[in-house]
């Protein structure tokens, strides 16, 4: 099962949006470049919207259906592990390994020395086409990253095996996800990693570091994006060299999460996929549901006021709900309006607001974090909510659409 070269992970809180995101693809299709859609929702999510796995395939299968794509599609069990992977295996064909809290643990002294000793043919050094410093094997390096890895790459390995066990092989897209921590994967640490896959022989065919710099959600990128460009760079080189040397699946390439709104580092990454000409996976976690509560404010009248209450609520329970998300957001609350400030404004105002225009004068970064990790406000409000969707169906698309296509899939793709 080949997920293609270019793939965007389009999440959709609530389930309603699959045919508008699906139709910023097309629209690049048109422009020539095909993307595969690959709806993903979390565990989390789904806990916190009170969805379950079969909702999101049967959104995806009406898009693609009542749309006629034809190319190919997935369904993301997103940020999965052993203990939750058995409610995603029946609806779902692409599979997030989240080894990420497996980082560090302590692995048995006998599988450090079997890795090691599979290090042996590496022999002191390593170069990389393209990279000018070698990697310099030594057994304090091989110990390093043995006792900070292997215990997470082994975790991945059961999880695969124990999808490929009910699903079979080939019959799904494995990704490798190490990125929800709070220290970079440098490239020589990525080199070993990769190793440690071949050696479980894990089929991935995307991998998710943690890169340098914040990738908080649905903000953009904050960090030195001259040391953003050459990692990033030396990861490609390093994934391509691994291929080849260690037999990985030729299509193996890198998974941006917290993807969305990273519009600094979006023509650093389309740069350097073109030059090497090499695919890209890049996940937009919650920017579908930020648009749907833009769309509502520009609705007006009972959308803009749920907007409006969605703030508020979210402002009033602010710890609650960015507890969970500590690690992906950076929220000044200095500069977040009070709910009376908010209740004055009008629909454009308050979209322009959250709507992520860099260099607009109303856009408040703090504001559309709030608002980001607020989704569970929204899904308290069940009917009322996505009644709302429904009857503003029409414009709440058409900003979900722009947002795909102008903002994020123009800047990726050089369209």
């Amino acid at each position: 099962m080949e997920l293609g070269k270019y793939s965007f992970g389009i999440g959709d809180r609530f389930n309603h949006e699959g045919e508008a995101q699906l139709s910023a693809l097309i629209t690049a299709t048109y422009e020539g470049v095909e993307v595969t859609p690959v709806w993903n929702k979390s565990n989390r999510e789904h806990n916190i919207v009170h969805s379950e796995p079969a909702g999101t395939r049967k959104e995806a299968d009406a898009a693609v259906k009542n749309l006629g794509w034809e190319g190919p599609y997935f369904v993301d069990a997103d940020h999965i592990n052993l203990s939750n992977v058995d409610r995603f295996i029946e609806y779902c064909d692409f599979f997030t390994l989240d080894v990420a809290m497996y980082i560090g643990n302590e692995s048995p002294e006998k599988e450090i020395l079997e890795f090691k000793n599979s290090c042996a043919g590496l022999g002191t050094g390593v170069t990389i086409p393209g990279i000018a410093e070698p990697i310099v094997i030594t057994d304090d390096l091989l110990n390093t990253v043995a006792r900070n890895y292997l215990a997470a790459v082994k975790e991945a390995g059961k999880i695969y095996r124990h999808i490929e066990e009910i699903k079979g092989k080939g019959n799904f897209v494995t990704e490798v996800s190490m990125d929800e921590v709070e220290t970079p994967q440098t490239p020589v640490e990525l080199f070993f990693i990769l190793k440690m896959m071949a050696d479980e022989k894990i089929p991935a065919q995307t991998i998710a570091p943690k890169f340098t710099g914040r990738f908080n959600k649905g903000v953009d990128y904050v960090g030195d994006t001259n040391q953003f460009a050459r990692e990033f760079e030396q990861d490609v080189l390093v994934i391509d060299y691994a291929v080849k040397e260690f037999g990985l699946p030729e299509d193996l390439k890198l998974s941006v999460h917290s993807g969305s709104d990273k519009f600094t580092i979006y023509p650093i990454m389309a740069e350097i996929i073109k030059k090497y000409d090499k695919g890209i996976h890049v996940k937009t976690a919650g920017t579908t549901w930020l648009e749907e509560v833009i769309g509502l404010s520009i609705s007006g009248d009972e959308g803009l006021a749920a907007a409006k209450n969605i703030y508020k609520n979210a402002l009033e329970r602010k710890e609650e709900l960015c507890g969970p998300y500590a690690d992906v957001i950076d929220i000044d609350d200095s500069k977040l309006p009070s709910p009376a400030e908010v209740d004055s404004w009008d629909g454009e105002k308050f979209a322009n607001t959250l709507r992520h225009i860099p260099g607009h004068p109303d856009y408040n970064s703090n504001f559309r974090q709030l608002i980001h990790v607020g989704y569970k406000v929204a899904a308290e409000m069940g009917d009322t909510y996505t009644g709302l969707l429904k009857k503003n169906a029409e414009v709440v698309g058409i900003c979900v659409e722009e947002n795909i296509y102008e903002r994020h899939l123009k800047r990726l793709f050089d369209l």
